[in-house]
């Protein structure tokens, strides 16, 4: 692997683990897609640090059991706004 991809995925997992950010808000950050920031911590930061995998892993699953509850938020305040318009 490049060195400059072995960076970016190491500086994603950092960031992500520092801040508990999700898929999209690590893409943003990093101004790549959602699929990249995806591979990059599911297949090749299992390659790169293991150590780093399983914390990121933890993460993923986290935002698994709450996605449903983000999911109605979204559309609450969506709804929401365009009363008040």
């Amino acid at each position: 692997m490049k060195k400059e991809l072995i960076d970016r995925v190491n500086a994603c997992a950092d960031y992500m683990i520092e801040t508990q950010c999700t898929i999209r808000e690590a893409a943003k950050e990093f101004h790549v897609s959602k699929s990249t920031v995806h591979k990059d911590l599911q297949k090749r930061l299992a390659e790169i640090n293991p150590i780093k995998y399983k914390k990121i892993n933890e993460i993923f699953k986290s935002h698994i059991e709450v996605r449903h509850i983000r999911g109605g938020q979204s559309t609450k305040e969506k709804y929401l706004n365009k009363k008040e318009t």
